[in-house]
């Protein structure tokens, strides 16, 4: 069972530095390079050094260890390490790691990274390419002799289930991708800097796996991304603004699997980002009212929707209509559709330039960001807010 109390995390770390390379389809490097490039620009931008850094967060699909970043970054001795499993639903989750690691006394300085060659190397949007001995390969096998073998095709089960229930067309999932692709053509770190997208042309892109079209999926990304997580007290003498972490929280429901969980009593939803959704509330004492800006997985169009009804944003099968009038903005840096897929990393530095007031698409007095980790899976979600 869940926490149904507040818990005691919230509030006494912050993210003080973010740093990124250049998000592209072929990068002509190694993953360590790029994860030291953003390890080295994260650093730079809390005005911190390595030597400062005495912790390393990252996700287990991860090629970079720890003790390797570690060296090729000049960073010395470690007191915390650790790493996050579950793909994307992992990356909300680095950030509570290192938050909790410095609440805990364990380590000062916690630097969270996330780097890969997914386009020019390992395109986890092929699918799968061999089972593994394991639980987990063993779970796959119920679904690859039916022709289930992509993260799309999977999701697409679901998406297709939420489509007859609440009786809609898949131009509901159309005003996702034209939100995320409306800010990524003002962002010129973005992929599709200056290339929006009408409902049309989403209806007019191909099929990948029905109701899923081209540009309900995400893209492929080589790049790195990098978070600085400290203490409250020692972020005032830093020279950015901090954005504190509010409220942090991890989620697995009930039947769970890895993008597969099809025997659950319904598919219209994301009980493991329910499970986020109330503990964020819990600890922040916040309400969707309070929320200034969302930064909402979109690996897949489909679970943005069922995101914001699991976070009480509108209520069930209303979400296709809640963005279509931009009742709250969304993914302001043109998300993992418009800017780049970086396992959501990205997404969290947009929520801090957010409370910075940084963002090249800034919403005015922004005080309150909302993040979540991908879904499918074992996930995670921030809030994070201003200094007082």
């Amino acid at each position: 069972m869940s926490l149904r109390d507040r818990d005691a995390l919230g509030g006494r770390a912050a993210v003080v530095g973010i740093g990124a390379t250049e998000f592209s389809k072929d990068s002509g490097r190694s993953e360590l390079s790029l994860a030291v490039e953003a390890v080295r620009a994260a650093l730079d931008d809390a005005g911190l050094t390595p030597a400062d850094v005495d912790g390393l967060v990252t996700f287990t699909m991860d090629t970079n260890p720890e003790i390797t970043v570690a060296q090729a970054a000049g960073i010395g001795e470690l007191s915390f390490f650790s790493r996050v499993h579950y793909g994307g639903g992992a990356a909300c989750a680095t950030v509570q790691q290192a938050a909790l690691a410095v609440a805990a006394g364990i380590a000062e300085v916690v630097v969270c990274y996330r780097a890969f060659n997914e386009r020019s190397g390992r395109r986890f949007g092929s699918g799968v390419q061999q089972r593994e001995p394991s639980a987990e390969g063993a779970a796959l096998g119920w679904q690859l002799p039916f022709g289930l073998l992509t993260p799309a095709s999977w999701v697409a089960m679901a998406a297709q289930r939420y489509l007859h229930a609440y009786g809609l067309t898949p131009e509901a999932f159309g005003h996702v991708a034209v939100t995320d692709r409306k800010y990524a053509a003002t962002n010129p770190a973005a992929y599709f800097h200056g290339k929006p997208i009408t409902l049309a042309d989403h209806a007019a892109s191909r099929w990948i796996a029905e109701p899923l079209r081209l540009l309900d999926c995400c893209q492929e990304t080589d790049g790195g991304q990098a978070i600085v997580v400290t203490s409250v007290e020692r972020a005032r003498d830093l020279p950015r603004p901090p954005a504190v972490i509010l409220a942090a929280a991890q989620g697995a429901g009930r039947k769970q699997e890895a993008m597969t969980s099809f025997y659950r009593d319904g598919l219209t939803g994301l009980p493991e980002m329910g499970v986020v959704a109330r503990q964020l509330w819990r600890t922040s004492g916040l309400a969707p009212s309070d929320i200034d800006v969302g930064v909402i997985y979109d690996h897949f169009t489909p679970f943005v929707l069922m995101q914001l009804e699991e976070f009480g944003f509108c209520g069930p099968g209303e979400a296709a209509d809640f963005v279509a009038a931009d009742a709250l903005p969304l993914n302001t840096h043109g998300g993992q559709l418009g800017e780049a897929y970086l396992h959501g990393m990205n997404g969290i530095a947009e929520a801090v330039r957010q409370i910075r007031g940084s963002s090249v698409n800034q919403v005015p007095g922004a005080a309150r960001t909302l993040v979540t980790a991908g879904t499918g899976v074992p996930t995670s979600g921030l809030i994070l807010g201003t200094d007082g």
